[in-house]
């Protein structure tokens, strides 16, 4: 449902952006049904949902270093102000600028699938020619992990549902199709001997059966099921500062973090882009183009 408020004011260390381009992620749709309270400033409903944009800085609040109104920036919005809207509130040491070159699409797929992607590699920190089960590769985070792990020379395996072969199978990615035979199973025929390292976007049992897999337990690292530590692997260390968001962006323009965006929806189509998301069937990355 679409509604008109004012703009947000900004608080202390956040900057009011005009949007330009909202990614879309799963956590979206979480948050809307209570399932992560407090994440994003634990706002009473109806809000505005959205995590990451891209856009213009229109005015700063107190305390905010390294950022000018009329900055094209990119960042996350972590007070409750959402992405899905014409302006929004983000948090300043969480946003950087875009640099020249960068597009607002691809920037504002970075905040979430980036610097994940960069953050779970960096933790696992593999060798080159290691080998890396990326488990439910076709996504957004999948897609970005898969990309900068074969940017370090790792060997990628990736499972996924068969409209996911595409868009993994295109960018490198030896690929499992959970809906065609055994995971554990053709996973083991690639890599007799287990893998180095995996990295788990999908959770639950799947989560306990890729685990099982690693040569390491410690070597293995879950982006949303805690219960890895159950199994003695590890839950990402998430760095979402401006250093990392940066970061994110020169391997964007390396083409390193080129994203997969698979459906651009205006916002008149946010319901829409989030429903995407929601039902698991999209393949890399959906955003909402606002202007």
């Amino acid at each position: 449902m679409l509604f008109d408020r004012p703009d947000p004011v900004p608080g202390r260390s956040e900057v009011l952006i005009r949007v330009d381009v909202a990614g879309v992620n799963p956590l979206d749709h979480l948050l809307r049904s209570g399932l992560v309270e407090g994440l994003d400033g634990g706002r009473p409903f109806p809000r505005v949902l959205g995590m990451e944009a891209a856009g213009t800085v229109l005015a700063l609040g107190d305390d905010v270093d390294g950022l000018e109104v009329g900055d094209a920036v990119f960042g996350f919005a972590l007070s409750g102000g959402g992405t899905y809207a014409e302006t929004t509130v983000l948090s300043a040491p969480n946003t950087a600028r875009i640099p020249e070159g960068l597009s607002a699409t691809v920037a504002a797929t970075l905040p979430v699938a980036g610097t994940t992607a960069v953050d779970v590699l960096d933790q696992l920190g593999l060798p080159a020619g290691a080998t890396v089960l990326v488990n439910g590769v076709g996504g957004g985070v999948g897609l970005a992990v898969a990309r900068l792990a074969i940017a370090r020379d790792l060997r990628v395996i990736g499972t996924g549902s068969t409209a996911k072969r595409e868009h993994a199978e295109a960018i490198g990615v030896q690929f499992i199709d959970y809906t065609a035979a055994a995971v554990a199973t053709a996973a083991r025929e690639l890599v007799p001997g287990g893998f180095d390292g995996i990295v788990d976007l999908v959770g639950g049992t799947s989560l306990r059966t890729v685990a099982a897999l690693a040569h390491d337990p410690s070597n293995v690292v879950a982006v949303g099921d805690a219960s890895v530590h159950d199994l003695g692997g590890r839950f990402v260390e998430r760095r979402v500062d401006r250093k990392n968001l940066e970061r994110s962006a020169r391997l964007a323009l390396a083409g390193v973090l080129e994203p997969v965006i698979t459906a651009v929806h205006p916002l008149s189509e946010a319901p829409a882009a989030l429903a995407a998301v929601e039902n698991g069937h999209a393949s890399g990355k959906v955003v909402v183009k606002v202007v």
